[in-house]
């Protein structure tokens, strides 16, 4: 297939840069490739978007909004002890008048909808797997994934192979984590002069809740227990219609405890006093999981290459203060489809980004997030530094170590006491938790979770480390079984994997690959 312009990834930003280039260029030819069963179902955000971004682009949103859309109404801002909490003053970034909370899992259909409307082809169920590099360097497309492999690789009796789309303009649009930018960031060196990128690992609940405690409109927001002072991390809870609630944790995954598992300190928080009480007796109606770009300016690569582009979070556009990134990757996609109906070339681009309004709204902030990295309270006071300043303090921190890296090994750290207690509230274990984010995957196709060298994770990472990928996958993905023959060996349960990318990430010793399982395959987040 041959387009203009081919799109990877059905998010904000890749929808955006779609719309936007039909209603510049009606002519122009463009498809979106998406790797999910149906769009929205990968999409997984907190979610409070800012709406400017979005009324630009498609101001008829608001009379037929998504099906979860609740005007903010009032914000909260905690500090959680082990037994009690203590309202804080709202920081200026978290102040959400104006804004809405809702579904980044129903939003992006509607995206999608409005899309096909001017004409643009979006394949669901399509993942992109290797992007296609011509004679002269530039990228002319990308390969689809091949479907109807057995699970030793081979073509089974329903065999596809993975077909070519080839475009003028490649826009990658995939997330956090993509592994199609994952590859162009390291064939075109586009990191060379960025700090590492640094992620979060999120985590959230749809929940049913009894009547009379849903407040529609609320937004919460807690740091502290049970994590430590060392850890970055915190805590959102958005109230919604119906008698529902969004529940959610956030992990930096540059902690360095090794012992410290994500998904029990989420359950955990479920668990403090300020928090059980309001969902006793209610009922989880979906669950998932996502990493977060979290580096923000410092590590944002060089968003263009021959023939290619970057955009959305795939170019690190979070705002990590705000606790936002739609309306970022919104403005991103929209960006880069003006850029291209004027150029017709991607050239040009990290330039114009960088300079745009979103650009500098990441400039603004970029002292954040690195501030964190000798401890909360100095990363509490750092951040009161950057809000007074607005963010024209004149030196810029660095991420100076990728987040594989910040792990310490078991000897070498002593893990804090978390005074975690009894868990009563559901999930039960990772398993129920997996059940509620409707994951599958056809389990005779290769596990497309690649681990390089096995060996190493049961000899050299079980003595370091203990396997930790045992505890930062929330979706025990990865266990250490016995072989039979008095040792142990690593079991890989891909069918379980909810495409959160945190094992990608945060592998103390790179050896994990994600790849983008059969087209369609993983979770459903829609009401997420």
């Amino acid at each position: 297939m041959e387009y203009d312009v081919v799109i990877v990834g059905a998010g904000p930003a890749g929808l955006a840069c779609a719309i936007r280039l039909k209603q510049l260029q009606p002519d122009i030819n463009v498809c979106v490739l998406e790797k999910a069963s149906a769009v929205g179902a990968h999409a997984l955000s907190g979610a409070v978007m800012e709406p400017g971004p979005l009324d630009a682009l498609a101001p008829e949103w608001r009379q037929s909004p998504p099906g979860i859309c609740v005007p903010a109404t009032r914000d909260e801002f905690r500090l959680l002890t082990r037994k009690g909490s203590v309202r804080l003053p709202l920081p200026p970034q978290l102040h959400n008048r104006g804004n809405f909370i809702i579904s980044l899992g129903l939003l992006t259909p509607w995206l999608a909808r409005k899309a096909e409307s001017l004409g643009v082809d979006v394949f669901p169920g399509f993942a992109a797997a290797v992007p296609l590099v011509g004679a002269g360097g530039a990228v002319t497309g990308v390969q689809l994934g091949d479907m109807g492999l057995d699970r030793s690789g081979k073509p089974g009796p329903n065999f596809t192979p993975g077909a070519e789309v080839r475009a003028r303009t490649t826009v990658v649009a995939e997330g956090a984590r993509g592994s199609l930018a994952k590859q162009l960031i390291r064939r075109f060196a586009l990191d060379a002069r960025s700090s590492p990128q640094t992620y979060s690992l999120g985590m959230k609940e749809l929940w049913q809740l009894p009547e009379g405690r849903v407040r529609p409109g609320l937004i919460q927001h807690s740091f502290g227990w049970p994590l430590d002072s060392g850890t970055y991390g915190g805590s959102f809870i958005y109230h919604l219609d119906g008698h529902r609630a969004y529940v959610g944790f956030v992990v930096g995954l540059d902690y360095q405890d090794p012992r410290l598992a994500p998904f029990e300190a989420f359950q955990q928080f479920k668990h403090h006093p300020a928090v059980k009480p309001f969902l006793e007796g209610g009922e989880i109606l979906a669950a998932g999981a996502r990493t977060i770009a979290s580096g923000g300016w410092q590590s944002i690569p060089r968003l263009e290459m021959p023939g290619a582009m970057l955009i959305g979070d795939s170019g690190s556009g979070l705002n990590l203060p705000k606790i936002k990134g739609i309306h970022q990757a919104i403005r991103s996609g929209m960006l880069a489809a003006e850029h291209l109906a004027e150029t017709g070339k991607p050239e040009g681009f990290d330039a114009r980004w960088r300079a745009s309004p979103g650009g500098r709204e990441l400039h603004a902030v970029r002292n954040f997030k690195p501030g964190f990295k000798a401890g909360l309270w100095l990363g509490v006071a750092n951040s009161g530094l950057e809000v007074l300043t607005g963010g024209r303090t004149p030196w810029t921190l660095r991420n100076r170590t990728p987040d594989h890296a910040r792990l310490e090994e078991l000897g070498r750290y002593e893990s804090p006491e978390r005074h975690w207690v009894e868990r009563t509230l559901p999930p039960r274990d990772r398993l129920a938790s997996v059940f509620f984010a409707a994951t599958s995957h056809d389990e005779s196709q290769p596990a497309h979770l690649k681990v390089l060298d096995t060996s190493i994770c049961i000899d050299r990472c079980a003595k370091e480390f203990g396997n930790p990928c045992q505890r930062f996958c929330p979706a025990n993905v990865y266990e250490m079984v016995d072989d039979g023959a008095g040792g142990k060996r690593l079991q890989i349960n891909a069918a379980n994997c909810v495409h959160c990318k945190a094992c990608d990430i945060k592998d103390p010793y790179e050896i994990i690959d994600w790849t983008p399982p059969e087209g369609g395959s993983g979770p459903n987040y829609q009401s997420l």
